[in-house]
């Protein structure tokens, strides 16, 4: 199998903010640079293929050959024991077209209930990530890996995005929601899947600690943003928003700025979850008053 050179510029596959953010929070030690193919406007496949594997090298064969560079693409998504698997390849489409995972979790909770699922600690389930890596001449190789557990009712906490604030790993009492970064992605299934991509690829390349970036700091932010879909993710979202304000030496927004962007994000986002939409007028906010 090829390698993979400090330098190389990798297309990760996604128009998903967060979840090109947190591939690029793994890659960036190794000195691989990110490029998403939302920036380079690269049209989104369908995903026809009935498993993860499938969907993944679709995307990466797609945005490799459109970009001529090497992609990554990831395929993931939540699995449950007592829904035969589900929502499994389709977590993303259970949040419905505006990523709504307040709603794809509360359609999770209420499958289960149908099935009568909800006996202790919870019903098991899984976190599957699979990870394709392609080249423009159409070469792939694809790694994965799973984190196991079980489910709770109502979510908890605001990290993280997705279906994490509803499951709790096996050793642990608290929701990947409920984590801090740092221990959610120490045992998530997509580091597990990015851990095979590094002994296959990465030869013998190693890590290095990432220096204070502050244009990192606002994608992290953004990314946040983009996917926040209830109301615990949007009180850790100002936490960290407030945090980055002090950083900054900025730690008052200017009233006149923050209604102005208010009124531009319910203008231009009326069709996006409400925390969402309030997420992003406040980062437009902050970014407003530190222009």
């Amino acid at each position: 199998m090829r390698s993979l050179a400090r330098g190389t510029k990798l297309v990760v596959a996604s128009h998903n903010k967060g979840k090109v953010w947190e591939i690029n929070q793994l890659i960036a030690p190794y000195g691989l640079e990110a490029i998403s193919a939302g920036s380079l406007n690269l049209e989104e496949p369908d995903e026809t293929e009935p498993t993860f594997e499938g969907n993944a090298k679709l995307k990466a064969v797609a945005a490799a050959q459109a970009s001529r560079l090497t992609a990554l693409a990831d395929d993931s998504g939540l699995e449950v024991d007592c829904l035969g698997g589900a929502p499994g390849i389709f977590s993303a489409r259970w949040a419905g077209p505006q990523k709504d995972f307040g709603l794809a979790m509360k359609k999770v909770a209420e499958e289960i209930t149908a099935r009568h699922g909800w006996s202790a600690p919870g019903p098991r389930a899984n976190f599957t990530s699979v990870l394709c890596l392609a080249w423009p001449d159409g070469e792939t190789a694809t790694f994965a890996g799973k984190v196991f557990g079980h489910l709770v009712w109502p979510s908890r906490g605001g990290n993280g995005f997705g279906y994490d604030p509803m499951f709790v790993p096996d050793g642990h009492d608290v929701t990947f929601g409920e984590m801090e970064p740092a221990d959610k992605y120490a045992i998530s299934h997509r580091t597990r899947a990015f851990d095979a991509f590094r002994k296959a690829v990465l030869g013998d390349i190693s890590a290095e600690p990432l220096k204070p970036n502050a244009n990192r700091d606002a994608d992290g932010l953004h990314a946040a943003a983009a996917n926040i879909s209830t109301r615990e993710e949007l009180k850790t979202f100002v936490k960290y928003l407030s945090a980055d304000l002090e950083r900054r030496g900025r730690a008052r927004v200017d009233l006149g700025t923050l209604m102005v962007a208010l009124e531009n994000s319910v203008a231009d986002k009326t069709d996006e979850p409400r925390w969402r939409a309030l997420a992003k007028a406040l980062l437009a906010a902050t970014e407003a008053a530190q222009s």
